[in-house]
């Protein structure tokens, strides 16, 4: 008889390995899936794990792995400060949503005056719309107790509905022929987050990437507001006792989330992407998700996972391009990652044991 038996304690040795063999399951169910669709499983995961690192055209591919990480990274870190405490934030997307439309409508309020000064607004603009967002949900748990899974959750597709509406109303640009979407801030200097080093793929949402992993470092480890945070998620009873205000402590964890990933939204339009249009958004709010849990909601954990899961952004659509996978196959391989996290995960407080139960 095999059954699930209760760890005395959470293995440590499981709680390290569990993403190193997620990420092992996901290749060999991946490769299935790949076969089931005609196509050879070992050049599909080759090509997605290989080719974007040290293939023919590796020196294009490898800037990229810092265009599409620094969004994940500095979402996922936000997310993580929540997640730690038992607050679950699951509109991230429409956190990055808001923040790109707030961010890009300042830098358009500004056209065409060259100045210095217009960019660093953008900048504050984003985190503040992405914060004011994320705020909806925050007040409504604080003060009539809602759920603050769906509400974050259905505000996304509130988002949306404002990014389309901008896309083709007050944001479409003047001079775009009818098409919808906004002016292309690539073409406007003081509003460009352009690279800070040529073909490095470097911008200043890297560096706020960068920056955010080692505040989120420096918080939970060194800071009695870390320590709420840590102790509210591990022992919600004892934070009690040791004076956490839940009510702030929610403020503060899905206020720095949405902050950040409207940060992100803001670095994004106003660089990689270049415009608010329909199709601005690609799933980032989602994908990092996944990225704080594969990295154990750890800081460093995070910004090793955001790499890896860059790496299947860009080795996918190789992989679309190159073998003709449908861009399904490769969302669901991103999924299986999560999936099997989440399922290894119960690994960390249980183990497998053969045979009957002792009866006491």
């Amino acid at each position: 008889m095999i059954r699930l038996e209760k760890r005395p304690q959470p293995s440590r040795a499981w709680s390290m390995a569990t993403p190193l063999v997620a990420v092992l399951a996901t290749m060999v169910m991946g490769g299935l899936l790949f076969a089931t669709l005609g196509k050879n499983p070992v050049e599909a995961i080759r090509t997605i794990f290989w080719e974007p690192l040290f293939g023919e055209f590796a020196f294009y591919y490898r800037p990229q792995l810092l265009v599409k990480g620094a969004p994940l990274v500095l979402i996922a870190i936000g997310l993580s400060l929540g997640f730690r405490a038992g607050i679950w934030n699951i509109g991230a997307e429409g956190q990055y949503i808001i923040g790109a439309l707030t961010g890009a409508g300042v830098g358009l309020a500004f056209y065409p005056m060259e100045s210095r000064i217009i960019f660093p607004l953008m900048v504050l603009a984003g985190a503040f719309g992405g914060w004011a967002w994320a705020m909806i949900p925050a007040v409504l748990k604080t003060r009539f107790g809602t759920n603050e899974i769906l509400v974050s959750l259905m505000l996304v597709y509130v988002a949306e509905q404002l990014l389309a509406s901008m896309s083709l109303g007050l944001m479409k640009n003047p001079e775009g022929f009818g098409f919808p979407g906004s002016r292309n801030l690539q073409q406007y200097d003081s509003a460009h987050n352009a690279e800070l080093i040529a073909g490095t793929g470097m911008h200043w949402g890297v560096v706020a990437a960068l920056i955010a992993v080692i505040f989120s470092y420096v918080l939970l480890n060194r800071h009695m507001l870390g320590y709420h945070i840590r102790l509210t998620g591990e022992a919600p009873r004892a934070a009690k006792f040791a004076g956490v205000k839940p009510a702030r402590l929610i403020l503060f964890c899905l206020g720095a989330s949405g902050a950040l990933a409207g940060l992100a939204g803001m670095f994004e339009v106003s660089g990689p992407s270049g415009q608010v249009s329909i199709d601005f958004n690609v799933g980032y709010g989602f994908t990092a998700i996944i990225v704080a849990f594969l990295g154990r909601l750890h800081p460093v954990g995070i910004l090793l996972a955001g790499a890896l899961m860059a790496l299947t952004y860009i080795g996918g659509d190789i992989a679309q391009g190159n073998l003709g996978l449908p861009s399904a196959a490769i969302q669901v391989f991103q999924g299986m990652l999560l999936f099997f996290l989440l399922a290894l995960d119960l690994l960390t407080n249980y183990r497998i044991a053969i045979g009957k139960p002792e009866v006491a």
